[in-house]
């Protein structure tokens, strides 16, 4: 059976009609060029050329099988070049996940927009999902990466997963703006300690939740939570309506809501994690390829 080094040295006489020529074109000696398209022609069983002391011509089967011959030699190429993408993460498949809250941190767009510049034949499938579910998701093999917001909660979960700090994001009060303390530069949680909270319920927000109530017992009180909203952009229209206070993170600031104030916390502690979470175990050239580019893109902390 003819192999593919054949195929190039046929394409190249017949396109030369020279046996000449092709060889200085193949940089090889004319005898084994001769040797190799006569070893073509009698497992075809047929006569591609014509050749005589001043001419080389396709014969009638020659000219068919030299358009089957760089048919083939293209695909071929074209499998190569498909093969060098996927093992450089520049083709494939990438399911990604992230939680709503980074839907406002710079790095999510950033990444997104350097990847599909990088890699564009990778098919990317974006998911919203809290952290927690994540996780799950992850070691299920549902996702193959997701930006979360804290660390897992097991040990075993920890060691088969594999965790990229992107940023540790300074948490803000979102405060009414006619509140008295709203035009303060940062505030230390003990001053609001008598005012009323509105968060998102633990079991869908538990890191953010949790947070709340580490940081106000560090303060010496236990937050009243007096009203919830499913997503952490909707405790901005709460604390607008002068329901309570928030607890954000900075990159919330994005959305623009009258009646709302931002201002900073002075505990040290008030910081959310931001993190790009894969299976420790997943070595896919697609994955690895996503993973530097959201080195590359970001840039802790930012906010």
């Amino acid at each position: 059976m003819f192999d593919f080094r054949q195929l190039r040295y046929f394409v190249a006489v017949a396109e030369e009609l020279s046996f000449t020529r092709a060889a200085l074109r193949l940089h090889l000696s004319q005898p084994p060029l001769s040797q190799q398209i006569q070893s073509l022609e009698q497992d075809l069983g047929v006569r591609l050329l014509e050749r005589s002391k001043r001419q080389v011509k396709l014969t009638e089967p020659g000219r068919v099988f030299l358009e089957q011959a760089r048919q083939i030699l293209a695909k071929a190429d074209e499998a190569r070049g498909q093969v060098a993408a996927a093992a450089a993460g520049y083709s494939g498949h990438l399911r990604l996940a992230y939680t709503v809250s980074v839907s406002f941190h710079p790095a999510l767009p950033r990444t997104l927009l350097r990847y599909g510049q990088i890699a564009p034949r990778v098919g990317l499938k974006l998911v919203e999902m809290y952290t927690e579910p994540q996780f799950a998701a992850l070691l299920a093999d549902e996702i193959d990466a997701g930006f979360v917001r804290s660390e897992p909660v097991h040990a075993q979960d920890a060691r088969r997963l594999r965790l990229n700090v992107i940023d540790r994001e300074p948490l803000l009060l979102a405060m009414p703006a006619r509140h008295p303390l709203a035009g303060h530069s940062s505030l230390g949680l003990a001053e609001v300690a008598g005012d009323s909270f509105v968060s998102q319920p633990r079991e869908l927000a538990a890191t953010l939740y949790d947070r709340l109530v580490t940081l106000a017992n560090n303060a010496g009180f236990q937050p009243s939570i007096v009203q919830q909203a499913q997503q952490i952009n909707g405790l901005l229209a709460l604390v607008a309506a002068g329901l309570g206070l928030a607890l954000v993170p900075a990159s919330l600031r994005a959305v623009r809501l009258g009646g709302v104030s931002y201002v900073p916390l002075e505990d040290p502690d008030a910081f959310l994690l931001l993190a790009v979470a894969c299976r420790a175990d997943d070595q896919s050239p697609a994955l690895q390829q996503f993973l530097a580019t959201v080195a590359e893109t970001s840039v802790a902390p930012s906010l």
